[in-house]
C-alpha cells in the first residue's frame, strides 16, 4: 500500500509525504525532495494518473532511505476538499439501526437498503470538514449524537476514484428519527464530518477487506469500543461514485463516505470533550474531540 500525507511544519509551511503503511514515523518528505511538491494536490498535478503516480512513488521510496517523523497534531486534511458527500444504509446493521430509531418511517430504510439506487446526501463543504486532531461539532438542539466510522472514497478533480481514507459522519439520530425529512439537519452542521489521517492510493489496497475499529473515551476512560469489516458493505465504492457522478460533475477534490455498520447502543450519546478514534487497516487512526457548537465557535449565533 502507498499512503500520502499532508502536514504543516513548526513554521506553518505545508508539506506532502508518502509512506508504505500508516506509520507517521516512516514518511518520505516529498517537499524536502522537491519544493514544488508542497502539497498532495501539487503532486497530483504533476502525476494525475494514479497508476503512474504509484509507480513513481514506489521508485522514490526505494531509491532513498530518508524518512521523517510527523507529529500527529501537525497533520491536516490530506487534500483541499471542495465538498464531502455520504452514503446511508449500505450495511445491514445501519438499516436495522435506522428502523429502530424512526417513528413510523421504517419502511423507507428497508426499501433503500435493497434498492438499486443508493441513498446519497451532501455532508459538508470542504472547508467545514475536520482533519486529524481537530474538533467535531455537536448540535445544541440534539440529545442523541453518534459518530459513524466510515471508509471514505477520495475523488480527484477529474472525478476518478483516487484513494481511500477514514471518515467520521457525525449524526443526530434523534432528529433523523423524528422525521426522515429532517435528514439534512441531522447530518449537516458545523464540523459534522472529519477525514484522515492519510490517503491510501487506489490499486494499492483492497477496500472491501478492511477492519474498521472505533473507540470513544470520556475523561480518559473508554465508554465504547467496536469493530466491523468492510466486507459487509452491500455497495462497492465504484457503484456509489457512479451514482454521485450521474448528475453532479466533480470539479474539485471530493470525499464520499460509504456508510457505517458500527452503531453505539441507543442509550449512548456523544458529549462535550469525548475523544473519538477511528482506525482503518492500512489507513491509520483518525482522532477528534467532540465539542458543542456555541456562539464562540465559528461565530455561530444563538437562536
Amino acid at each position: 500500500m502507498l499512503n500520502v500525507w499532508a502536514w504543516s511544519d513548526a513554521d506553518g509551511k505545508p508539506h506532502a509525504g508518502v509512506s508504505q503503511g500508516p506509520q507517521t514515523d516512516e514518511i518520505l518528505d516529498l517537499t524536502a525532495m522537491d519544493p514544488a511538491i508542497s502539497s498532495v494536490a501539487a503532486l497530483w498535478t504533476m502525476h494525475p494518473d494514479v497508476s503512474a503516480l504509484t509507480a513513481t512513488l514506489t521508485r522514490w521510496l526505494r531509491d532513498t532511505s530518508d524518512r521523517v517523523t510527523v507529529p500527529y497534531e501537525n497533520l491536516v486534511v490530506p487534500v483541499p476538499l471542495t465538498e464531502c458527500w455520504a452514503a446511508g444504509v449500505t450495511y445491514q446493521e445501519s438499516r436495522d439501526a435506522r428502523r429502530e430509531e424512526t417513528q413510523g418511517a421504517e419502511q423507507f430504510y428497508e426499501k433503500v437498503y435493497g434498492a438499486e439506487r443508493p441513498e446519497l446526501f451532501f455532508k459538508a463543504p470542504g472547508p467545514r470538514v475536520a482533519g486529524p486532531d481537530m474538533e467535531i461539532g455537536l448540535r445544541p438542539d440534539s440529545q442523541w449524537h453518534v459518530p459513524e466510522p466510515e471508509l471514505t472514497v477520495v475523488i480527484d478533480p477529474r472525478g476518478q476514484l483516487w484513494g481511500y481514507t477514514a471518515g467520521n459522519d457525525v449524526s443526530c439520530r434523534d432528529i433523523e428519527g423524528e422525521n426522515p425529512l429532517y435528514l439534512p439537519q441531522a447530518k449537516m452542521f458545523h464540523r459534522s464530518a472529519a477525514v484522515g489521517p492519510s490517503i491510501v492510493l487506489s490499486g494499492t489496497i483492497d477496500p472491501l477487506h478492511l477492519e474498521i475499529q472505533m473507540t470513544i473515551e470520556r475523561h480518559g476512560t473508554s465508554v465504547f469500543e467496536g469493530h466491523v469489516n468492510t466486507s459487509l458493505l452491500r455497495r462497492t465504492p465504484e457503484e456509489l461514485l457512479k451514482y454521485l457522478r450521474r448528475a453532479w460533475p466533480i470539479d474539485g477534490w471530493t470525499a464520499l463516505m460509504t456508510g457505517t455498520a458500527l452503531v453505539p447502543p441507543s442509550e449512548f450519546t456523544l458529549t462535550d470533550g469525548d475523544r473519538v478514534a477511528i482506525t482503518i487497516d492500512g489507513i491509520g487512526t483518525l482522532r477528534n474531540t467532540a465539542r458543542f457548537i456555541d456562539p464562540d465557535w465559528a461565530a455561530v449565533s444563538s437562536v
